[in-house]
């Protein structure tokens, strides 16, 4: 399974992540899992809504902007967080398709965090490091 860390150093107003995944499905379910965690306690979000989505995109670090950017589009426009999330994801042509498990954010029961309003491109990388998948993502809150 895929992990991250917050970066404290490289955004004052913003929230960096780096983000490892032993593949490309583990690495956007991770990025999936970061930006989840960084809105809401995962725990105090219901499972009871399901979505798939599929995306596509002319390159692959293109591909994991607009899945984060989806993420953040269905917080914004039906309130909805997805802590859980299977992915399949191909390099080549760059596509998604991935299940997303979760709930409303219901106020009087979620732990709210912070309110990413986008993904930015500020030192935004995507790469193949040995065996595996390395990202760094900022997100404006």
């Amino acid at each position: 399974m895929g992990s991250w860390d917050v970066l404290d150093n490289i955004a004052l107003a913003d929230c960096a992540f780096e983000i490892h995944g032993c593949d490309l499905d583990d690495l956007f379910a991770t990025a999936a899992r970061a930006l989840a965690d960084l809105m809401v306690d995962p725990e105090t979000v219901a499972r009871d809504i399901e979505r798939t989505v599929r995306l596509d995109a002319p390159a692959l670090d293109l591909l994991l902007h607009d899945w984060m950017s989806e993420l953040i589009f269905l917080k914004d426009s039906e309130q909805l967080i997805f802590p859980d999330i299977f992915v399949s994801a191909a390099a080549g042509p760059p596509r998604l398709t991935a299940r997303l498990v979760g709930g409303r954010l219901d106020r009087s029961r979620a732990v709210l965090r912070a309110d990413p309003k986008a993904v930015t491109f500020h030192q935004f990388a995507l790469e193949r490091r040995g065996a595996g998948w390395y990202a760094r993502v900022v997100i404006d809150i």
